[in-house]
């Protein structure tokens, strides 16, 4: 079968990626990158002209996904504290099972080692802590750093599904986030809804 002579960027960077996640970056060479797309290396080397270019690129490919996924999944929560633990139960459905997420563990390795990364990272955090702040903000009580720490608590409960990953990651992710909101939250506020 022939090689295409065209694929548009966002279909080789997620074979890149694909590749990253897999394998980690060391296997991420245009020889295997297009035995995974199906363009020529020449092709690839004159679309991203070094490793080091495309490993980059494939990482703010990564950010891009995530950013559109994490506006869509605010954009569809309520304003309410069972709001944001909707919100973060949707983004938990990107690990999927536990070999994905220990594939996806490669990426933040590369993702702390590139500053752009660092700086996509941060600028993530900070925007998933304004719209949880904002779940929160008519419930009497909340701790005023609440999207911060409940983030905390989110990545603690991904790290400690991926040890003993029984339940589905959305289920887990789901009962960790309830019984802390419900600590925070008082039986009778009318600002958590199930």
């Amino acid at each position: 079968m022939p090689r295409p002579k065209s694929l548009p960027d966002m279909e080789v960077l997620e074979a890149a990626l694909s590749l990253m996640r897999e394998q980690g970056t060391s296997s991420l060479t245009f020889a295997a990158l297009a035995d995974r797309c199906g363009l020529s290396p020449s092709t690839l080397v004159q679309r991203f002209r070094s490793k080091s270019d495309l490993i980059k690129e494939t990482l703010a490919h990564a950010w891009d996904v995530l950013d559109c996924q994490t506006a869509e999944a605010i954009s569809s929560a309520e304003h309410t504290p069972h709001g944001a633990v909707n919100l973060l139960v949707a983004l938990s459905g990107n690990y999927g099972e536990i070999e994905a997420y220990a594939d996806g563990l490669r990426i933040l390795r590369e993702d702390l080692r590139d500053p752009r990364a660092r700086a996509r990272g941060a600028a993530w955090g900070r925007l998933l802590t304004a719209a949880i702040d904002a779940c929160f903000a008519d419930t009497p009580n909340a701790p005023a750093d609440i999207g911060r720490i409940m983030i905390s608590q989110w990545q603690g409960a991904l790290l400690w599904w991926s040890f003993e990953p029984r339940d589905r990651v959305d289920v887990y992710v789901r009962t960790h986030l309830t019984t802390f909101v419900a600590a925070l939250t008082p039986p009778d506020s009318a600002s958590y809804r199930q």
